[in-house]
């Protein structure tokens, strides 16, 4: 099962040449959520060859601009281009009432429904689960509300050993009953023990998603041992007091706290347009976190 991300922006506030700002694909099982929206994100789905259409489900983290400035333009977008079905926004309550602004005064009206769920930003809380993921929010430490999301696999079925279910003639009827960890009595008396004709399958994994904070001990428990961190590192700790000024985090503090959440690899972004190239961001965090890599625009990771 695919469980990998795209990152679509990695700038933080305003767009510099060769990064936007923050938006990532997140691709589960073939399903696609969008984190964060910020301004050029479909151009960066059209760059990338990720279609829109897929995308059934947003997250937004915040209402700062450079987080959801690229949302209204992708919703139009969905509708010129004949979108149908459903859409499902999640964030903070007064996203619906900017969004319904906007389509009053332009006279739009989608062909589409979006349905809106509001985010709490006080108390962490699963927001969504289907077959395949469960999404938590992560309560952050910024100038104005805002959260992070935490995506976690759902535990697979068990895994079939086909070639011995086949040499055994073991009827394929069962294979449901025994994917599902079953042992099964038979009526001649003969016992099928799962443990024969299955192994299991893989550990969830997990993916953590921390937009704006301050360094904040009080959301690590939320993002412990997840598989991967994606921390925001918008300063070098040299700009300390400026991040504490502006509620951000530097690459040294995202390291560290990769580190302490016991995190089995660190993806930094929501670099300052300060930073034309970012080999020092990424030499910093290393001190502290050697799993460390760069958010680059148009590269997947594998959680």
């Amino acid at each position: 099962m695919k469980f990998e991300v795209t990152i679509l922006g990695s700038s933080s506030a305003t767009p510099v040449h060769n990064r936007n700002p923050t938006a990532q694909l997140l691709n589960c099982n073939e399903k696609f959520y969008l984190i964060d929206c910020a301004e050029g994100t479909q151009q960066q789905l059209i760059k990338f060859n990720l279609k829109a259409s897929k995308i059934d489900y947003i997250f937004i983290s915040h209402l700062h601009g450079d987080h959801y400035f690229g949302l209204i333009g992708l919703l139009s977008s969905m509708h010129l281009n004949g979108r149908i079905k459903p859409l499902y926004i999640y964030g903070p309550a007064a996203l619906q009432e900017i969004l319904e602004l906007q389509f009053k005064h332009s006279d739009t009206h989608l062909k589409y429904e979006l349905v809106y769920f509001y985010t709490d930003t006080t108390q962490s809380a699963i927001i969504f689960q289907n077959n395949d993921v469960t999404v938590e929010t992560i309560i952050l430490n910024h100038r104005i509300p805002c959260t992070g999301f935490k995506f976690t696999e759902k535990k697979r079925l068990r895994k079939l050993l086909i070639d011995k279910l086949e040499q055994d003639n073991v009827p394929i009827e069962l294979y449901p009953l025994l994917k599902r960890g079953v042992d099964l009595d038979l009526p001649n008396g003969d016992v099928i023990r799962n443990l024969d004709y299955t192994t299991d399958s893989a550990e969830p994994k997990s993916y953590a998603y921390c937009s704006d904070t301050l360094f904040d001990e009080r959301y690590f428990e939320s993002i412990k041992d997840c598989d991967t961190l994606y921390h925001e590192a918008t300063f070098l700790h040299e700009m300390l007091e400026r991040a504490k000024e502006t509620h951000h985090t530097t690459a040294l503090q995202a390291a560290e706290i990769a580190k302490i959440v016991g995190a089995k690899k660190l993806l930094i972004g929501h670099f300052s347009s300060r930073y034309k190239t970012l080999s020092e961001l990424l030499d910093e965090a290393k001190t502290v976190f050697q799993k460390t890599e760069l958010a680059i625009e148009g590269l997947t990771f594998e959680i």
